[in-house]
């Protein structure tokens, strides 16, 4: 009894205030999380974990730091919903939204290709301590869980610290992104990751300057090797 009025109680609640797909902006329907079904299957889904060590993919970091694998779930262009859902993850607080779609993307990596014999810690990429208070949470960190909890691996939020306050990276090139973060991050937990297979974890991959300073500071900490997964990529060769 108590069970059906508390249902008649939740059903009037979402009638009222009804959760939205953060693709479309329409009602979400019973069975169905962050993004409505019309908008799930629209998604551009890159399909790179089937060929991680695609030459076009490694390129981006070819001569720069040795990369063991590249996979990114949806491809990100201007204007496109990705585009929309990267927006509501990073600044309208739905960083829920970044672990449900990391736990879709993990899903695949689990059953259509081995790279999961490959991932034994996963991090996010970190934020400033600022920008954490302003923002209230670290949408690369909730992606990562995302991700370790479809996949049984741990995530470790203690090993990488960004240690400087840098401006934003959205509208500079790979070199003044570049020059915006080297010596940003530092590893503070090197026995963490010593001998294992570390997954960088970001949203999106554009130019690759971010991934690229954490990663040269992770494998100077001794780590067997470093591959990167992202919720979207800016590349579409």
């Amino acid at each position: 009894m108590f069970k059906g009025i508390g249902k008649i109680i939740v059903d009037f609640i979402d009638s009222l205030f009804p959760t939205l797909c953060i693709g479309c902006d329409k009602p979400l329907g019973e069975n169905e999380q962050v993004l409505c079904t019309n908008c799930r299957i629209q998604l551009p889904e890159t399909g790179q974990h089937r060929s991680p060590h695609d030459e076009r993919l490694m390129n981006k970091f070819a001569g720069k730091v040795p990369i063991q694998f590249i996979a990114s779930y949806v491809y990100f262009t201007k204007g496109s919903i990705v585009q929309k859902i990267i927006h509501n993850i990073k600044y309208k607080g739905h960083k829920e939204a970044a672990k449900v779609m990391a736990g879709w993307y993990a899903y695949q990596l689990k059953h259509e290709c081995d790279l999961t014999d490959q991932i034994d810690v996963i991090i996010g990429v970190p934020l400033h301590v600022s920008r954490l208070k302003q923002r209230g949470y670290n949408q690369a960190e909730w992606i990562a869980e995302g991700l370790g909890e479809v996949l049984n691996v741990p995530v470790r939020t203690d090993v990488l610290v960004r240690n400087r306050f840098e401006i934003s990276q959205t509208y500079k090139n790979r070199l003044e992104r570049w020059d915006n973060v080297k010596s940003v991050f530092t590893v503070y937990n090197q026995e963490a990751i010593a001998g294992k297979n570390v997954v960088l974890v970001d949203d999106v991959l554009t130019t690759g300057a971010t991934l690229e300073a954490c990663a040269i500071e992770l494998l100077k900490s001794d780590c067997k090797s470093v591959s990167l997964i992202t919720l979207a990529t800016a590349s579409k060769f």
